[in-house]
């Protein structure tokens, strides 16, 4: 079976990917667009591949959940495409891709980083299906004017008092990107989880 094609124009398509990622996190909770013209063997999503193809590389590990690891010609295609290093333990990973977000393991299995390196926590990367302003779980914090709601199903079973959780830990703590065709949201940290 051949290899799945990563970007047509490398270069270009990363950078598009590394930039709605960027905007994500700085524009807490604010769904933005993720082209990700990919074909990557199931179950990852276009977008799943288009953010590990962007971000992970030899120094940016990554661990695949359940359904991801079970695929061999997935961690061929991350392998080839990044040259990044597939972990076993979440907690060694830089970045962690998640198909079925229901059964995503805790948050606190994977790095939280320390006060001193904050930046040494784990990015989890959740392909949702269905994922929209509006509605939806509220949040606050820096990054977010006054309030943003935001609809995103299936979310990780007990969603809430895992991100307070979280949220309490800063400057250590989990970020969250949250995937759907052709879409993306950014949760950092910082962005605290209002009561409904």
């Amino acid at each position: 079976m051949a290899l799945a094609r990563g970007f047509a124009d490398p270069v270009h398509d990363a950078q598009g990917a590394f930039r709605a990622v960027l905007d994500a996190l700085a524009r807490p909770g604010l769904v933005q667009a993720l082209p990700a013209a990919l074909a990557p063997p199931a179950p990852l999503t276009p977008e799943l591949a288009a953010i590990a193809l962007a971000l992970a590389d030899a120094d940016a590990p990554l661990w695949l959940d359940g359904p991801l690891a079970e695929a061999p010609e997935v961690a061929e295609f991350l392998r080839f495409h990044t040259g990044a290093r597939l972990v076993a333990d979440p907690e060694e990973a830089a970045f962690a891709l998640v198909a079925d977000p229901e059964a995503c393991p805790e948050f606190s299995a994977f790095a939280q980083g320390s006060p001193a390196y904050p930046d040494r926590s784990t990015t989890l990367v959740l392909a949702v299906r269905h994922l929209a302003a509006g509605d939806g779980l509220a949040f606050a914090g820096p990054g977010i004017r006054g309030r943003v709601r935001l609809d995103a199903d299936p979310l990780p079973a007990g969603f809430a008092a895992r991100w307070s959780a979280n949220h309490a830990l800063f400057p250590r703590g989990i970020d969250l990107l949250l995937t759907a065709p052709g879409r993306l949201a950014g949760l950092p940290r910082t962005a605290r989880l209002l009561e409904p």
